[in-house]
């Protein structure tokens, strides 16, 4: 996932139904979100702040709550 995308573009992306996969992942003690814009062989784009390569959560829960504000309809756990 070296490549990012903002989470204003996301929000663009999600209100027109571009995001075709979501993926919650743990890195260390907190949670990352990435996407998947293409089908099964497209990469995975990691969500970006404005301050930070990679946005990151600290509880799955706050996750969905952003998701959710996003847009987005759902998402995959990987453990």
């Amino acid at each position: 996932m070296n490549n990012g995308i903002h989470e204003e573009a996301l929000r663009a992306l999600a209100e027109g139904g571009a995001v075709r996969d979501t993926l919650v992942s743990r890195q260390d003690e907190k949670w990352t979100l990435a996407i998947r814009l293409g089908g099964s062989g497209s990469r995975w784009l990691a969500v970006r702040s404005r301050r930070e390569a990679l946005r990151t959560w600290t509880s799955l829960t706050a996750v969905g709550r952003f998701a959710d504000g996003i847009g987005l309809r759902g998402f995959n756990v990987e453990l």
